[in-house]
């Protein structure tokens, strides 16, 4: 029996998208196209297609907590990231379970704070008083901070319709105590290039990337986030794990795909060498129908 190498691992403090677009299945997905193994501690589950959320279950604070736990205590890993919190309460006991087991600034493992507060459709995903638990309890402890610009609005109540003003608002989520923050700039709809501004509370750093036109974006939060992730559980110094998330997830949107009547996923299928998947016939199927 031949024994293989334990990849890096990684996880994802997340909720569940039951389309399979966003959520922790879509970290799963960058996770796996990123070689690193993905665990899970799911925070709530939602009811959603491609066309909007109808249901929040939320899981307990303390089960939440545990998973944390019970995987670094026993597996371990390398670095992890958050999405979709939902309540104070939950993310009160992320902050309390990542402490225990070391992840964050003050410890050893890289933390990735993706503040997930509603979904591209405009469904709330953070209930109004987890915001200030956000800032308070989780952006101290965050290697990074990863917001969209809708979420950056949220958190620090600038409306970024401007590269400077992405830069102010950097320095604004930086303030709330995170090593590093990003702004993400997918949501400057009339630009057209995506410039994401990175800040250390010293020197900006701006990466750009063409804007691709296609309304197929779910999930790609998430997906850059969680390929970020990836990259510093390899080792990689928060700069370059960015830089690496910014290619990711411009290659994932440029290769999205429809899905129901609604919006389709980002796709992590452009890391995976594409002539070596059988088709099993499906594509002939597909061609005749």
């Amino acid at each position: 029996m031949t024994q293989t190498t334990t990849p890096p691992r990684v996880l994802t403090i997340a909720g569940s998208d039951s389309g399979g677009g966003a959520g922790l299945q879509a970290d799963l997905r960058t996770f796996f196209a990123c070689g690193v193994h993905g665990m899970t501690a799911i925070t709530a589950v939602t009811v959603q297609n491609s066309l909007g959320v109808t249901g929040v279950s939320l899981i307990p604070p303390e089960t939440v907590a545990a998973q944390i736990e019970t995987v670094a205590g026993d597996i371990g890993l390398l670095a992890a990231k958050t999405g979709m919190l939902a309540t104070a309460e939950i993310i009160e006991a992320v902050a309390e379970a990542c402490d225990r087991v070391h992840i964050g600034r003050n410890g050893e493992i890289p933390f990735v704070v993706d503040p997930v507060a509603a979904s591209m459709h405009g469904d709330q995903l953070l209930l109004d008083n987890a915001l200030d638990a956000l800032r308070d309890e989780l952006f101290p402890r965050a290697t990074l901070v990863t917001p969209n610009l809708d979420e950056v609005r949220l958190l620090t109540g600038i409306t970024v319709r401007s590269y400077d003003e992405s830069r102010e608002a950097a320095k604004a989520l930086h303030a709330m105590g995170p090593q590093w923050a990003l702004v993400k700039g997918g949501h400057l709809h009339e630009s057209p290039e995506c410039v994401d501004v990175l800040y250390d509370g010293e020197t900006f750093l701006e990466l750009p990337a063409k804007r691709i036109d296609t309304k197929h974006t779910h999930g790609g939060g998430d997906t850059m986030a969680s390929a970020i992730t990836s990259a510093l559980a390899k080792g990689a110094s928060v700069p370059d794990a960015v830089r690496f998330g910014k290619q990711f997830v411009t290659n994932a949107v440029r290769h999205a795909y429809p899905l129901g009547g609604g919006v389709g996923p980002v796709s992590a299928f452009w890391r995976l060498p594409q002539e070596t998947l059988p088709t099993f016939g499906l594509r002939d199927r597909d061609e005749g129908a």
